[in-house]
């Protein structure tokens, strides 16, 4: 895929909108905690959901929590909080200000210990 200069400005201008939503966000919370993903872990062998609850998805359906995060810079980590059915870990995202990767560790660090996921596995068929 070929980039013109409209196309580079207009991504580096959702780019700053997006940020400034962030900005403004941790000026009256101190952590976002959000769904990892969309959906459950897709199969063995497949790379990424196509269809969600029934509606066409591209990659970034699935990945919409974090994707804008890695876009836009913020610390995040994401931990075991739940499992599917199935016996499939869902995760549990944490995000923090800028530069507070201590922050975000330190959450995880929490949320593992209240929630210790270590000893379960999912199945690898």
């Amino acid at each position: 895929m070929r980039w013109s200069a409209v196309d580079f400005v207009r991504a580096a201008h959702v780019r700053r909108t997006l940020n400034e939503a962030f900005v403004r966000f941790f000026t009256r919370y101190d952590l976002l905690l959000t769904p990892t993903l969309t959906a459950p872990p897709p199969p063995v062998k497949v790379e990424a959901h196509e269809e969600i609850a029934g509606r066409k998805v591209t990659r970034l359906g699935w990945l919409a929590f974090t994707f804008p995060l890695n876009l836009s810079g913020y610390p995040a980590a994401t931990v075991p909080c739940g499992w599917t059915r199935e016996g499939l870990p869902v995760g549990l995202q944490i995000v923090a200000p800028r530069l507070a990767d201590a922050l975000v560790l330190r959450a995880a660090a929490a949320f593992e210990a209240m929630a210790p996921w270590a000893p379960r596995r999912p199945p690898l068929d």
